[in-house]
């Protein structure tokens, strides 16, 4: 007995005596009234000091798992370890339709794996070598030595307040008018979709949006049972024309639009067509829920202003955004920025939901941006996406024979291939000679775009793009000459 007591490196050793005792006890491996070992035993027969064995017994015996009698040494105390019959149901037929649907929509279980070595093209996530770790570090021990107290206990639905304040001035000086606009803070972009997808009242039960557009998004609407309207994408943003016809011609509750860097196909919205598209959409009284991607990655060119800045002090766009993307995806800190009647509905279904976002990662998040380190980060972090950027396009250029590609920043390029040529096919094969990318089909609305692929390059090494995207070319030029 206890010669299968194994020590890990990280953690204090008594904690780790007092667990296994534990478990022994409650497996019954240990039973009641049994005599433990005294500690100057057990001990040696660990070879652990004497006094890490008093301090586990001493939890033990506070825990009520073993008694001490003076003079005689220390025994199991009377723990309940028998298993009444156990029975074996199948989840599988209990769980409903909704689940069962994510589960067939769910990317990363049906998708292609990435095994160690590969070359992945998969994900826009950010590089987390940028990550400005020491700075993280100083918000998070200033903001703890200010109120440590306070951002570790319960929070508020709708967010912490010096947050939200930086935030709406973040949001004001894009050139959005906040008069009557609040903040509701979410675990990310796509807790503040799902949150207003369950608040909106379903009229009609068709939504329009851009076709492709964002995975997770379209995953969203189908899962809420939204009808979707994909209307095709234009060098310069989302077809104006057929989005006029779709509105004349059918009743929509909302529309979802991504005008800068969209995902997936990198394009940015002109600010003509910006401005034409808030001028339909107020025509028909259609609010738009706008995702604010990436709008900080534009490496050329001016600024150009989100649609919410557009509407000026109008309330028909609710703006959803983090900085996921841009700074520490694990932090998961999203908002949506809306009319206040909305905000106001939207904190009960979120208060309802999950309490609150974590207050922690709120505070230290509003410490990191008030010290000014967001702004000395993203000057870091454009330099670096912009060359991985360039080299990807050059590469492309150079070695894909493609019908069209689109992506004027950001973290990713889409690329058209040739009519007949079968994105699924080609990754299949590419996968066989390490590198995977996303079939583009996952972002289309009605099952098109087989022959359309997305390319994150973000957090990959300048070496590894190139190479990559050399392989992936190499292998549709060989499906090419099959086909011919």
């Amino acid at each position: 007995m206890f010669n299968d007591f194994k020590l890990a490196d990280d953690r204090p050793v008594y904690i780790q005596l007092k667990e296994y005792l534990k478990k022994m006890i409650m497996n019954g491996h240990l039973l009641e009234q049994q005599k433990l070992p005294s500690t100057r035993e057990l001990s040696t027969l660990l070879g652990i000091s004497r006094n890490t064995v008093l301090t586990a017994y001493a939890d033990l015996e506070q825990e009520g798992l073993i008694y001490a009698v003076k003079g005689k040494g220390n025994f199991i105390g009377k723990v309940e370890t028998s298993k009444t019959p156990y029975i074996k149901l199948n989840w599988k037929e209990k769980v409903n339709e909704d689940a069962l649907l994510a589960d067939e929509l769910d990317l990363m279980k049906h998708g292609v794996r990435w095994k160690k070595g590969m070359i992945s093209f998969n994900s826009i996530a950010p590089d987390e070598k940028l990550f400005d770790v020491e700075n993280f570090k100083r918000a998070f021990l200033t903001r703890m030595s200010i109120e440590g107290d306070i951002v570790l206990n319960y929070g508020y639905a709708k967010g912490y307040k010096p947050l939200i304040d930086y935030l709406l001035h973040y949001m004001e000086i894009k050139g959005v008018d906040i008069s009557n606009k609040d903040i509701l803070i979410t675990n990310g972009f796509t807790e503040g979709l799902d949150i207003l997808l369950s608040s909106l009242a379903k009229k009609s039960g068709r939504i329009l949006c851009e076709n492709p557009t964002h995975h997770s998004a379209l995953k969203l609407f189908r899962l809420h049972g939204y009808d979707i309207h994909g209307i095709e994408m234009k060098e310069d943003g989302i077809d104006v024309c057929q989005l006029e016809k779709s509105l004349s011609k059918t009743d929509y509750d909302f529309a979802y639009l991504i005008p800068s860097y969209h995902n997936p196909t990198g394009i940015v919205t002109s600010s003509e067509k910006r401005i034409e598209i808030m001028k339909l959409f107020s025509g028909y009284h259609i609010p738009i829920v706008e995702d604010g991607f990436n709008e900080e990655l534009r490496y050329s060119g001016s600024h150009l202003a989100p649609l919410l800045a557009f509407s000026g002090r109008g309330n028909n766009v609710i703006y959803i955004s983090s900085f996921s993307k841009i700074l520490f995806p694990g932090m998961r800190v999203g908002w949506i920025l809306a009319d206040k009647d909305l905000i106001h509905s939207l904190e009960s279904i979120k208060r309802a939901r999950t309490i609150h976002t974590s207050t922690l990662d709120q505070a230290v998040l509003y410490q990191y941006l008030h010290d000014g380190y967001f702004e000395k980060y993203l000057k870091k972090a454009k330099s670096v996406y912009k060359k991985k950027y360039e080299l990807a396009l050059h590469a492309c250029n150079q070695y894909i024979p493609f019908k069209k590609m689109t992506g004027d920043g950001g973290l990713h390029l889409f690329i058209e291939l040739e009519n007949g040529m079968n994105a699924r096919t080609l990754l299949k094969k590419c996968y066989q000679k390490g590198v995977v990318f996303s079939p583009g089909d996952v972002f289309y609305t009605n099952g098109g775009g087989s022959n359309t692929i997305r390319l994150g390059f973000s957090r990959l090494q300048e070496d590894d793009i190139v190479h990559g995207i050399r392989i992936i070319g190499d292998t549709l030029k060989n499906e090419m000459e099959v086909k011919q």
